[in-house]
């Protein structure tokens, strides 16, 4: 039964490696783009939680999560050099990434597999991603039992060029719709797409950034230990008993 009113969601969106082909880090030649999705309820619990840890470890709500300085113990993360505060700090931080209620979609490229089947002249494959987790976004949505939705897409700032870019391909997008999801249908939804500056500090873009880097490592190495992926695929949009928010190309 379809309950009657709208529901609002923010889906939050961060990347993992670059999106270039030309120049192919051989430490890390995988590109993923990945996308939390929170209801607005849920959203405001997951901030304010994630708010209480910045405020136990560094007194305010100003400093910034993000994956690369908290794995070197980069910048304000210097305090992580002493394992007690870093064993503390990882397990509430751990708590928070199990405890939130969020649902992944994420799209990873492996770029040397992707070259040798498209070459190096492929459509964008920012673009790519982003049609798949589009997509995956409407057949997430769909199944939610209420008459209207809406969902804010929130993205960091990349620069002038690459944000205009990423604009236009996002009202591509909307205009002529997937393979699998039709324009009428994205627009029925109410999807909305809005830039905002690291330093805003939006803690919803640092739940993607921290999502993002575990699938990555996924990608590259399956059977590696990956304790961060362990709790992130059990956020995955799953479907008829699959990871439907998961797609690794080629």
């Amino acid at each position: 039964m379809v309950e009657s009113g709208t529901q609002d969601f923010y889906l939050f969106i961060d990347e993992s490696g670059d999106h270039g082909l030309r120049n192919i880090d051989p430490g890390f030649p995988v590109f993923v783009l990945c996308g939390t999705l929170f209801s607005t309820e849920d959203y405001s619990d997951a901030r304010n939680s994630m708010n209480s840890i910045k405020e136990e470890f560094w007194g305010d709500k100003e400093v910034i999560f993000h994956s690369v300085d908290i794995r070197k113990w980069r910048d304000a993360f210097q305090i992580l050099i002493n394992p007690k505060i870093r064993e503390s700090f990882l397990n509430k931080l751990s708590k928070l990434m199990i405890g939130s209620k969020y649902t992944v979609f994420a799209s990873g490229v492996r770029k040397e597999e992707f070259i040798g089947k498209y070459g190096k002249l492929h459509t964008d494959i920012y673009e790519v991603c982003l049609s798949f987790i589009i997509e995956r976004l409407v057949f997430f949505i769909d199944d939610i039992p209420v008459a209207r939705k809406r969902v804010t897409i929130i993205i960091e700032e990349r620069g002038r060029k690459e944000d205009a870019k990423l604009k236009s391909n996002f009202n591509r997008l909307i205009q002529v719709g997937t393979r699998y999801v039709s324009p009428e249908r994205l627009r029925y939804i109410g999807l909305s797409l809005h830039f905002r500056k690291k330093k805003q500090n939006i803690n919803g873009l640092q739940f993607a950034d921290l999502v993002a880097y575990p699938i990555a490592r996924h990608i590259l190495n399956p059977k590696s230990a990956n304790p961060a992926y362990d709790i992130v695929k059990n956020h995955l949009y799953m479907k008829n008993g699959k990871e439907y928010g998961l797609k690794i190309s080629p």
